[in-house]
């Protein structure tokens, strides 16, 4: 994997921020912290687009039936059940 350098500005509550995570030993220093930023936005907006996806496939898949509790905890039941 090729890296490519980058300049960053930080305010001194970020700088110090920054530090912090570096003297707390979680990271080697400031390039990997902000790596470790990156891939976490990275995951966080693969989570929100899975949600926007089923939030889209829910709305669209039609008039919403109630609910019928009983019958949700009587196939957990035999659910339970089989896998013991």
């Amino acid at each position: 994997m090729s890296m490519h350098r980058k300049t960053i500005t930080l305010t001194e509550q970020q700088n110090g921020w920054v530090k912090g995570q570096i003297e707390s030993g979680q990271f080697g220093n400031d390039s990997e912290y902000i790596r470790y930023l990156i891939r976490r936005d990275q995951q966080a907006q693969v989570r929100l687009a899975t949600l926007r996806q089923a939030l889209s496939e829910g709305e669209s898949s039609g008039i919403p039936k109630p609910l019928d509790i009983p019958a949700i905890k009587t196939a957990g039941r035999k659910r339970m059940k089989a896998a013991n």
